[in-house]
């Protein structure tokens, strides 16, 4: 495992960074509504959300972006290790594409108009999992 990101590694966790960052610092002081509709939304796709309250639900997605934008914005954090999260993250969210009703156009896997920020998220799963594999395949030839 590389301890330094390398060069051409850098566009890609930069670009997620950017959105990743912004969504938590977004999250950071959502209100009781905004916080009971996204803790609504997730709690009708993910069962095990819905005994937590709202508001605390909001903070660790939050908290969780944020760390995440960090981890990828950091150079030193290894690329194995930020591939992963962002991978888990991204997965997380596609999630809630192909499981929310009206999402996708009936029959099929692409978006609805409500659908389309969801889906853009597949991008964030493209690099999160190219940088896990890169860093796999590197251990194979060392």
């Amino acid at each position: 495992m590389k301890i330094f990101v390398r060069a051409h590694q850098l566009p890609p966790r930069l670009a997620a960074a950017a959105i990743i960052l912004d969504s938590g610092f977004s999250k950071s002081d959502a209100g009781e509504e905004t916080a009971a509709a996204l803790h609504g939304m997730a709690a009708r796709t993910y069962p095990f959300l819905r005994g937590m309250d709202p508001v605390t639900f909001t903070r660790l997605l939050s908290k969780s972006e944020l760390t995440i934008g960090t981890a990828l914005l950091l150079p030193f954090v290894p690329s194995l290790l930020a591939g992963a999260a962002l991978t888990g993250f991204a997965s997380g969210l596609l999630g809630l594409y192909l499981r929310t009703p009206g999402m996708r156009r009936e029959g099929s896997l692409r978006p609805s108009e409500q659908g389309i920020a969801l889906a853009k998220d597949l991008w964030l799963l493209g690099i999160g999992m190219a940088l896990v594999l890169e860093e796999l395949t590197e251990c194979r030839r060392d």
